[in-house]
């Protein structure tokens, strides 16, 4: 770890601004938001080296009096969804320079809908020491203690009010209310969490059987199968606030934070340069008995630089992916004077935000190979509406344009490691890596993830997340039953649909030294890929794949792939001695 004057510069803090000299009265359940953002906002104006302290206890946070603010975060809700941008934001930290939050091991508990940090422009700042929670999460919960014919009796968290009302069940929270939407089944004996259809949505009726004891009754044909002892997640659809926000801010660091509950997109930076997470436990509280902390991803990077460090942390109990690093590709509109292009943002759930700055060098991408085919640096930038931009490049825009291609912004690729961690009840993938800058996975846990345990895509259809990785290096970690028969251990699978090994998308990937505990997965899917190595990886074979001969192109599955190297891997299998491949 580094200390202290790493962070903020070669002196100690000058100033400091208790909150509590602010108003702030700790345990009390009074609203604290108020006094809170006026230390916040007085270090900031100070414009030097501070800290902000909270001096131990527990604050409470309520919107009233949060800061409201227009932020576009990528990958969180089109404008069908939630057309309105405002963030309601508990901490805001707008400019800060040589700033840092010590939270001495306080808790900030948060009611209602919450963006719980926004840190907007800020440069060398960290936060430290602090527990993140919310009084009421979005997500309801509730345990299957019985089942029969037709029906199952559940008990619900203690945190998860509702209400009936003729055999109806409505989730209720500080200012919301839901009915149904995505589910996830979460079963302890295996700390295993996968998607399931909301069993609110095919139960005929809800009754309480006393209170906090519901009985769900199905239709014969309807009755989800389940056990006594899983624990069903309930949430709405619509990320309408994040968990925290890192925005056009250079050289942030988190140290020893722990986020109970986030609601919607989990931690996002965007368009960040330099953003380090040390000792990050982002997990339910263990005391309170639940089993989800976050309403979606856990964390979420789109179009960083600089290098993105993520070590020594704990992701457990998501909706989504634990990490997400990607940049976005917006699509090739048309051409005006030749040197002008405009680009339009696609997916649904990103737009609004500033993809592009003057000086930033862009490649043109093929949407059916991904391949670049022309570089340019961008001049000058026009916003025509929220999701087009006009681009006016330092050379004229290639003829060789092709509908539906795109461009990738290459200045805000970042470096990323990510080392020493543990990923656990996640319903989908641990880690996407699609970034052509040095990639490190290092030294991690990764445990019975449903999905892959690391994914490198790249698509210029579907979500639009670039793009091609050009140096990645996965070894020493431990991958204990991730993924199924649809989703291998990793997983190379850029969308190009022109496919050919002699026009490989990702390049340069050596998986070396890790632990494979594989059932019913591949340890590899790999399309598309050159230079790739695996080596020197032990394998244990468990379930079917612990029967009979070795074969490796089930273990290891490969799509146009060139320059593949696979050698000293040592398989465990069954009673025999390691075989070598």
């Amino acid at each position: 770890m580094r200390d202290h004057t790493n962070v903020i510069g070669s002196e100690l803090p000058s100033r400091l601004f208790r909150v509590t000299d602010y108003g702030a009265r700790p345990d009390s359940g009074e609203d604290a938001t108020g006094a809170i953002q006026a230390a916040l906002a007085a270090a900031c104006a100070a414009k030097g080296p501070g800290v902000v302290e909270f001096p131990h206890g527990c604050y409470d946070l309520y919107p009233d009096h949060a800061v409201k603010a227009p932020y576009y975060v990528s990958n969180t809700a089109s404008e069908a969804e939630h057309p309105d941008p405002t963030k309601t934001i508990g901490l805001w930290l707008k400019g800060a320079n040589r700033i840092s939050l010590e939270g001495n091991g306080s808790k900030l508990l948060y009611h209602g809908k919450m963006t719980t940090i926004v840190l907007d422009g800020c440069c060398e700042a960290e936060i430290r020491n602090l527990t993140i929670d919310f009084a009421r999460p979005t997500i309801s919960e509730m345990r299957i203690v019985s089942i029969g014919e037709g029906y199952w009796d559940t008990e619900v968290h203690s945190d998860s009010a509702y209400t009936l009302e003729d055999g109806k069940l409505s989730w209720v929270g500080e200012g919301w209310s839901y009915r149904s939407g995505p589910a996830q089944e979460y079963d302890p004996s295996s700390n295993r969490t996968w998607r399931v259809p909301d069993p609110m949505a095919s139960a005929s009726r809800v009754e309480q059987l006393a209170p906090g004891k519901l009985r769900l009754r199905f239709a014969p044909e309807e009755q989800p199968r389940t056990a006594v002892g899983h624990v069903f997640q309930m949430r709405d659809g619509i990320r309408d606030q994040v968990g925290a926000l890192i925005v056009g801010c250079r050289d942030i660091v988190w140290r020893n934070v722990r986020m109970q509950y986030m609601h919607g997109l989990g931690i996002v930076g965007q368009f960040s340069e330099n953003l380090s997470f040390e000792g990050l436990r982002l997990a339910p509280d263990p005391s309170g008995g639940r089993t989800a902390a976050a309403f979606a991803d856990f964390a979420h990077f789109s179009g960083m630089k600089g290098k993105l460090s993520i070590v020594d942390s704990v992701f457990e109990g998501a909706h989504d992916d634990a990490i997400n690093v990607h940049g976005t590709h917006l699509r090739i509109r048309g051409t005006e004077d030749g040197e002008r292009i405009r680009v339009r943002f696609m997916h649904p759930q990103s737009y609004g935000f500033v993809a592009f700055h003057p000086g930033d060098e862009i490649d043109f991408i093929s949407a059916d190979t991904l391949l670049p085919y022309a570089t340019r640096t961008v001049v000058g930038v026009q916003r025509l509406s929220l999701r087009e931009a006009e681009l006016t490049l330092n050379a004229p825009a290639p003829e060789s344009i092709a509908e539906g291609d795109v461009v990738e912004n290459v200045t805000w690729t970042p470096e990323v490691e990510i080392r020493g961690n543990v990923f656990r009840s996640i319903p989908t993938r641990g880690i996407l890596a699609t970034t052509r800058r040095k990639v490190t996975i290092e030294d991690n846990l990764f445990e019975k993830l449903h999905m892959s345990a690391i994914l490198i895509a790249d698509d210029a259809g579907s979500w639009f997340e670039s793009g091609m990785v050009r140096h990645v290096r996965i070894r020493g970690n431990r991958f204990a039953a991730c993924g199924g028969a649809d989703h291998a251990t990793i997983r190379i699978h850029p969308e190009n649909v022109c496919v050919s090994p002699d026009h490989p998308v990702h390049r340069n990937i050596v998986i070396s030294g890790n632990r494979f505990e594989l059932g019913e997965a591949p340890l590899l899917e790999a399309k598309s890929a050159t230079d790739l190595i695996v080596a020197d990886n032990h394998v244990d074979l468990n379930g079917e794949k612990s029967e009979g001969p070795v074969d490796w192109s089930e273990i290891i599955q490969l799509c146009a792939c060139s320059g593949v190297e696979i050698f000293g891997n040592t398989i465990e299998h069954g009673k025999d001695e390691g075989h070598e491949g």
